[in-house]
């Protein structure tokens, strides 16, 4: 998300960034690119002239025509007013009611509720301690209840039954007070939906929450329909008190557009962010670390945090105490880096949230297009076609040794040559970051990234 629109910006910040002064004039060519940028990513249009009225009031101003650097400042005034957009804070669910706390997930068809209901669950369960009941009111969609219910199996939380003869209030009911007796902490009601808003489909819903009275409504909107994500969320907003949204499929939309409009169109914050299929792939919606993303600057806070839940502590600290020791970094080493990686969201992920100054005109978005994740389970094949002492001893890996792993991990010995390549300059690595793993290279992230080349498509 926010691809094509970070790199306008990154453009137009680098280009202010080296002047020692700014006329009115190079501010307003300025702002005409930053206008041009937010309606190429298909941000409603109402929003972008509200931001650049703001924005050009303050851009303006002696406050950065006089300052001592005027680039920056523009950039800051750029950067405030769009955190200002999204929301300033970041705005988390209200779980600290009488429990059963009721989560309404509300949306059309197809924009992913169901999967985001199952994700939601892990996620409060994972990382908030919570436990948590699911139950379907989609008596309408074949599958929709079973759909849930193996969500619900493969989150390891439990399911409330429901039957398509049900009325959607009766199930509703009926989950509630389970919840209440079981003393759930969360209940997350999935509603049905359609492919088009509708009035029979707003009643139901409405229905449910007054019956329920929830503490959370969030609506479930695709982030790839773009402006039309907006005028739903708006219309979902003036039939529901809502309080939240969830944006999904953010991973396929490269202009990022909904995120923006949905915000200033409904006035509700958006809470959550979902980018891919797998069920953790979803996060909290940090507007601050948003706007860092856009306009080039990165998000290392949010990429420690995805260290600190990836990371395996004690695996980490022994390895960094075998390096330090003198015991050297081997292909398992190697291999536990690798996984880490990969439960990290991949290389792209990484890149994503890192500060990374691109030379000439290659985009980020390019970059990414280079890097291949499939890679990494190669290499972790390869290396699972070792033996344990050729894992421990990379020295014994000869012509014959590499040309069996070649045949067993379904590659040829050009690729296995070229694992054992990058292993070295991993090992090179380690051993200057003091073994510390992706926390080391994280320290030291203002240096060349190691292994960029390893994940690069050939």
């Amino acid at each position: 998300m926010f691809e094509n629109l970070t790199q306008r910006l990154s453009e137009t910040v680098t280009r202010l960034r080296g002047k020692a002064r700014l006329s009115e004039e190079n501010i307003k060519e300025a702002l005409r690119e930053v206008r041009v940028a937010l309606l190429e990513a298909d941000v409603a249009l109402p929003v972008v002239q509200a931001l650049m009225e703001r924005v050009k009031i303050k851009a303006v101003g002696a406050e950065v025509l006089k300052s001592l650097q005027p680039g920056q400042m523009l950039i800051k005034v750029v950067k405030d007013e769009l955190t200002l957009l999204l929301g300033s804070q970041t705005s988390e669910l209200n779980l600290n009611v009488q429990a059963p706390a009721v989560v309404l997930m509300a949306g059309l068809q197809g924009s992913g509720k169901t999967t985001t209901t199952g994700k939601l669950a892990k996620l409060l369960k994972e990382r908030n301690k919570k436990r948590v009941l699911m139950v379907s009111c989609d008596v309408y969609r074949p599958a929709a209840i079973e759909q849930l219910k193996t969500l619900a199996g493969q989150v390891n939380v439990e399911f409330f039954p429901s039957d398509v003869s049900q009325k959607p209030r009766d199930i509703a009911l009926a989950a509630f007070e389970h919840a209440k007796k079981q003393l759930f902490d969360v209940l997350l009601v999935d509603t049905a939906g359609r492919l088009a808003i509708d009035q029979v489909m707003m009643d139901e819903v409405k229905e449910l929450h007054s019956v329920l009275k929830p503490h959370e409504t969030l609506f479930v909107v695709d982030a790839m329909t773009g402006q039309d994500a907006a005028n739903t969320a708006k219309a979902f907003a003036e039939a529901l008190p809502l309080t939240g949204v969830i944006l999904t499929k953010t991973d396929g939309d490269a202009r990022g557009g909904a995120a923006l409009s949905c915000r200033y169109m409904t006035g509700r914050p958006v809470k959550f962010v979902g980018a891919g299929e797998k069920l953790d792939a979803l996060e909290p919606f940090h507007p601050e670390r948003v706007v860092s993303r856009i306009l080039g600057m990165g998000d290392v806070l949010s990429l420690v945090e995805d260290v600190e839940r990836s990371i395996d502590r004690e695996k980490a600290e022994r390895l960094a105490n075998k390096v330090m020791a003198g015991k050297g970094f081997d292909f398992s080493d190697f291999r536990d880096h690798l996984t880490q990686m990969q439960s990290m969201g991949g290389i792209a992920n990484i890149l994503d949230k890192l500060p990374v100054a691109l030379p000439g005109k290659i985009s980020m978005a390019e970059v990414k297009s280079r890097m291949d994740d499939k890679l990494v389970g190669r290499m972790i094949a390869m290396i699972n076609g070792m033996t344990a002492k050729e894992r421990r001893n990379p020295k014994l890996l000869n012509g014959s040794r590499r040309a069996r792993i070649a045949k067993g991990s379904g590659v040829n010995q050009a690729q296995v040559n070229q694992l054992i390549a990058q292993y070295e300059q991993m090992e090179l690595m380690m051993k200057k970051l003091g073994g510390g793993g992706i926390k080391g290279m994280l320290r030291n992230f203002g240096r060349k990234i190691p292994n960029a080349n390893m994940f690069r498509k050939k």
